[in-house]
């Protein structure tokens, strides 16, 4: 019954955030949306350019869709992203969604990539920090990751950059991917952004688990282990 009623709290929880998070995001397309109306000049005669005609700023104008009224031309924005269609980019004429999803796989890929490299180095540094605290390591461990987490993700990357892509040569200073590269190339291209990502992560992973395990060591059944002659590893295991 316990745990029924548990499993009932936890996705009420979920959905009260889905929903917040639709909220929120709905607010903020409306803010956008009618404050982009209030900004000075013609996005059709921008996009033209200031040799276009008046006959063909009103054409370009009735393609957009801007001769209605803003808040018929939300709900349609609105319709379409209900429906899947987030419409046509006016840079390249190409289907939003089509760049979104280019976009979202590489973040997701470059997301993985660094998370593979931080969640292990982390929890083993973290452990290892808690077993050896107070030592000459735990204390160079936490230096090194309140450096790394004082200094802005950019900064660390533009040191990444100068060192192993400028100075050493060895990594593209640009990581510029696409479909068409094998996984070996992707990893490659990838490494420098991943590591950037790595050491931001890592400090704050490191640190939370350094804290866990030490109130882990604490506990009345880890001293009862200890006084039973198990051994530090399989404790920590």
């Amino acid at each position: 019954m316990k745990g029924k009623l548990a499993l009932q709290h936890i996705l009420k929880i979920i959905a009260q955030r889905l929903a917040l998070g639709l909220l929120t995001l709905f607010a903020i397309s409306l803010i956008i949306t009618f404050g982009v109306e209030l900004l000075p000049g013609d996005l059709a005669q921008a996009i033209l350019g200031q040799g276009a005609t008046p006959e063909t700023v009103r054409v370009f104008r009735l393609e957009l869709g801007l001769d209605k009224p803003p808040y018929l031309r939300y709900l349609d924005w609105l319709g379409g992203m209900a429906t899947g269609d987030m419409g046509v980019s006016l840079s390249n004429k190409r289907q939003i969604s089509e760049l979104i999803g280019i976009r979202l796989s590489n973040t997701l890929f470059l997301g993985g990539f660094a998370a593979l490299i931080a969640i292990p180095l982390a929890l083993t540094l973290g452990i290892l920090a808690a077993l050896y605290r107070n030592s000459l390591f735990d204390r160079t461990i936490n230096t090194v990751t309140i450096t790394s987490i004082s200094f802005p993700e950019f900064f660390i990357a533009y040191v990444l950059i100068l060192f192993f892509a400028i100075n050493l040569g060895w990594f593209p200073g640009i990581s510029n991917i696409s479909s068409e590269l094998s996984l070996g190339d992707r990893l490659y291209r990838t490494l420098l952004p991943a590591a950037t990502l790595t050491l931001v992560c890592v400090a704050h992973m490191m640190r939370m688990t350094r804290a866990s395990i030490i109130n882990l060591l604490a506990s009345p059944y880890i001293e009862m282990a200890r006084l039973k002659g198990i051994k530090p590893m399989r404790i920590i295991m």
